[in-house]
This record gives C-alpha cells, structure tokens and sequence, in this order.
C-alpha cells in the first residue's frame, strides 16, 4: 500500500493546529497584525521543520541531530520571533507540547496512520471495534 500521500496530508494538518495554537495565543488583532511573520514561521517551524525530520535519517544524520532540531525550532522560534511574554510562551509551549501527540493519536486512532510518531503505538478505532 502506497502511503507517500499520508506526509503532506501530515504537514498540512500540522500547519492548521500550529495556526490555531497560534491564534489561540496571540489576541486577535496581534495575530492579524502579525499575519505575514506567522505565516513564515509556520512554513518554517512546521514544512522544514517536519521535512528535516523525516528526511534527516535518510540523510544518514544521527537521531540526535533530526530528531531534536525540529523539536527545539517548534520550542524555541515562536516565542522569540513573535515576542511573546512570559504567561504567552508558557501557553504556547503547553499547546505546542499537546499537539503533536494529538495530531498523532488523531491519524492512528482514526486512520491506522502510524508515520508522525511510530515510536508510540496506539490501537485503532478499527482494532478496538472489531
């Protein structure tokens, strides 16, 4: 089964929740205001960011080089490119820190799609009804 589709789908998703993150975050005319630099860090945070991890063993880097850049862009970029205060990155990181395994729970449970974190495995809804 051909399954190259199920990363875009991924990357397109993740975009919408970091959007939403994001929106959750920052009031609304700030992030209106702010649209265009939050419409590059997502490209950023979440396209090279997702790509770099995936396509970073391929490359031959070692886990802890494709593993945690990704991590610590997502971590580090948004709070200091957005200039958030303290109560504001300590939001943004919780928000940020339940998405991924969201997304990923999402897709495994509802589709068997195990690609955005195969190191936790979750059953599916398939498995758990059948």
């Amino acid at each position: 089964m051909n399954t190259d589709w199920h990363f875009p789908v991924m990357i397109f998703t993740s975009l919408l929740v970091f959007f939403l993150v994001i929106r959750a975050v920052l009031p609304r005319q700030e992030f209106v205001r702010k649209k265009y630099t939050v419409v590059l860090l997502s490209i950023w945070v979440v396209v090279v960011g997702m790509l770099f991890g995936k396509y970073g063993a391929s490359w031959g880097l070692p886990w802890y080089i494709y593993y945690p850049i990704p991590m610590l862009m997502t971590v580090l970029m948004p709070p200091f490119v957005l200039k958030l205060k303290k109560n504001k990155t300590i939001l943004y990181l919780l928000l940020s820190f339940l998405s991924a395994p969201f997304i990923h729970i999402f897709f495994s449970f509802f589709f068997g799609w195990t690609e955005y974190m195969p190191f936790w495995e979750i059953p599916t809804a398939q498995a758990l009804f059948s």
